[in-house]
């Protein structure tokens, strides 16, 4: 829209405050929820000792992710993240619902973890070398052809 002098004074105002609305709406921060965890109410179901893994299971539904070695644990994560206009997403809170099992399927320890009992982790990049660096496949054919020795191939 282009503004000329010709234009009345309202259109102008009228404008120039869908304008700021615009911008102040796409300031606004948006939450979004991941995950699951269960109630305290829901967890109160559950017995130490007593329940195994089905009646967890039933009780208070399925997991978002299970232990690696030999089905170690339920997992029951919660995540909000809050997004505000081009920045990177943060997150706001973290809950952890870990249900431990002994060997049998019988619930050891029900423990519950917030965002300030965790630690980063920091990841490396360990990558092995092939040895092949910017080689084509017609470079490394055409390397090898003096490396090749007849007497091995014709004393087989």
């Amino acid at each position: 829209m282009i503004v000329t002098a010709a234009m009345p004074r309202p259109v102008l105002r009228a404008a120039l405050m869908g304008l700021v609305l615009l911008s102040a709406s796409a300031c606004t921060s948006v939450y979004r929820n991941h995950g699951y965890v269960p109630t305290p109410e829901d967890l109160s179901t559950i017995t130490v000792g007593v329940d195994t893994r089905d009646s967890v299971t039933e009780a208070i539904g399925p997991p978002g992710s299970t232990g690696v070695l030999n089905d170690s644990g339920f997992y029951y994560v919660a995540t909000r993240m809050r997004f505000y206009g081009p920045r990177e997403p943060q997150v706001v809170s973290r809950e952890l619902l870990a249900i431990s099992f002994d060997t049998s399927g019988v619930v050891r320890s029900i423990e519950r973890f917030d965002l300030g009992d965790g630690r980063d982790v920091p990841l490396e990049k360990q990558v092995t070398s092939s040895g092949v660096t910017d080689k084509t496949f017609l470079r490394q054919l055409l390397g090898s052809l003096g490396n090749f020795n007849p007497n091995t191939v014709l004393n087989e």
